[in-house]
C-alpha cells in the first residue's frame, strides 16, 4: 500500500481494529473515504468520485459489488485493490472480482490474533494460470504475517504438524507478538486456547505442499454424515457457482438415519428463481453425491453488522425443521 493511497471504509473500524487500517492510513499519509452503509451504488460512486485505490470487506461485500448492475460499474479504468477476509471466500467470488478488474488479496485471522495474521501471498507465476486455477490458489489462507512468530496446521491431540499433503486435516494454530495474551478474567478458557503453547484457532485446515494453509471448515461447522466428514465450505463453494445464488450457508441438520445431513440456506439474486431440486442437482453434478445438501431453504440470510452470515441462527433453524419433520 503506497503513500497517499485513497482508502474506502466499506469495513467498519470497530471490526478487529478495522483490520489495522486506521493507523495504516495515518502512517502512509492516505485519504480516508467514509461510508455509512454498504450498498453497491454509493460504493461505486465514491470509487469514481475520489479515485479510490483500496478497500476491505467480508465476502458478502465483494459479492454485492459483483452482482451489481453493470451500469454501476462503468467508468473505473484503474486498478482497485481489495482485501477479503472473514469466512473463507468462495473461489467464484475471487473469480468475479478479477473479472471486474479488481485485484483481490486474501487474508485470514481472528480477533485473538489482532485480526488478519496470515495472507495468501501471491506468486508471480500464478499470473500465467487460467483464472479458475488462479482463484483456487488465491482462496487459500496462506502464510503467516511477518509480525507473527508462527502459523501451522497441527493435530490438536498430539500437537504435531500434519504432513503437507493437502489432505490430512488438522487445526490452524498461531503464536507470536500479535497473538493475544489471553481472555480477560477467564484463565480456564485461556488455558484451553493455548494448550501446548500455541493458540488454537478452531479452524480445521490442511497444509499444502507449497506451505500454504487451506481452511476446510470451522470445527463446529463440520458435518458428520454416516461417519463421513463433509466440509460446509466445500458445499458453499459449489452453491456460489449457481447463477441464481447471491449468498449461501450450509449447516448440519439432524437426521435419524445418517446422524447429520447438509442443509443449505440460500439467498437468491434479485429477480432470480431456482427450485430446491434444481439446487440439489446442481451440487450433485459437481461433487460427491453424499456431500450435496438434502434440504434447501430459501430466504434472506441473517448477517452481523460486519456482513458475516450468522450460522448459529441457521443451525437452530435446521434443528427446528428437523424436529418438525420427525
Amino acid at each position: 500500500m503506497p503513500q497517499h493511497s485513497v482508502y474506502l471504509w466499506t469495513l467498519p473500524m470497530f471490526h478487529c481494529n478495522g483490520w489495522c487500517f486506521p493507523w495504516t492510513m495515518a502512517a502512509n499519509a492516505g485519504t480516508n473515504v467514509c461510508l455509512r452503509k454498504v450498498e453497491a451504488a454509493p460504493i461505486f460512486d465514491l470509487i469514481r468520485k475520489h479515485r479510490v485505490t483500496h478497500y476491505c470487506g467480508a465476502p458478502i461485500v465483494h459479492q454485492t459489488l459483483i452482482n451489481a448492475p453493470e451500469e454501476l460499474k462503468r467508468g473505473i479504468d484503474w486498478r482497485v485493490n481489495a482485501m477479503v477476509a472473514g469466512a473463507a471466500p468462495p473461489a467464484a467470488m475471487i473469480e468475479g472480482m478479477e473479472r471486474m478488474g479488481f485485484s483481490i488479496t486474501h487474508v485470514y485471522g481472528l480477533t485473538e490474533t489482532y485480526g488478519p495474521a496470515s495472507v495468501c501471498a501471491k506468486q508471480p507465476e500464478w499470473e500465467e494460470l487460467p483464472l479458475a486455477e488462479r482463484a483456487q490458489r488465491n482462496g487459500r489462507q496462506g502464510v503467516r504475517y511477518l509480525l507473527q512468530e508462527g502459523m501451522t496446521v497441527m493435530d490438536p491431540r498430539t500437537m504435531r504438524p500434519v504432513p503437507a499433503d493437502g489432505e490430512t486435516m488438522g487445526e490452524i494454530m498461531f503464536r507470536g507478538n500479535i497473538t493475544m495474551k489471553g481472555y480477560l478474567k477467564n484463565p480456564k478458557a485461556t488455558q484451553e486456547a493455548f494448550a501446548g503453547g500455541w493458540f488454537h484457532s478452531g479452524d480445521l485446515a490442511v497444509m499444502q505442499p507449497d506451505g500454504y494453509a487451506k481452511i476446510k471448515d470451522r470445527s463446529k461447522d463440520i458435518i458428520i454424515s454416516g461417519g463421513e466428514n463433509i466440509s460446509s465450505i466445500e458445499v458453499e463453494d459449489v452453491l456460489y457457482r449457481h447463477p441464481a445464488v447471491l449468498a449461501a450457508a450450509v449447516v448440519a441438520k439432524p437426521d435419524a438415519k445418517w446422524g447429520e445431513t447438509p442443509c443449505a440456506f440460500v439467498e437468491l439474486k434479485a429477480g432470480a428463481t431456482a427450485s430446491e431440486q434444481e439446487i440439489v442437482e446442481f451440487c450433485r453434478e459437481r461433487m460427491a453425491k453424499f456431500k450435496a445438501p438434502r434440504a434447501v431453504v430459501f430466504g434472506e440470510l441473517p448477517k452481523t453488522s460486519t456482513g458475516k452470515i450468522q450460522k448459529f441462527v441457521l443451525r437452530e433453524k435446521a434443528k427446528s425443521a428437523s424436529a418438525i419433520d420427525t
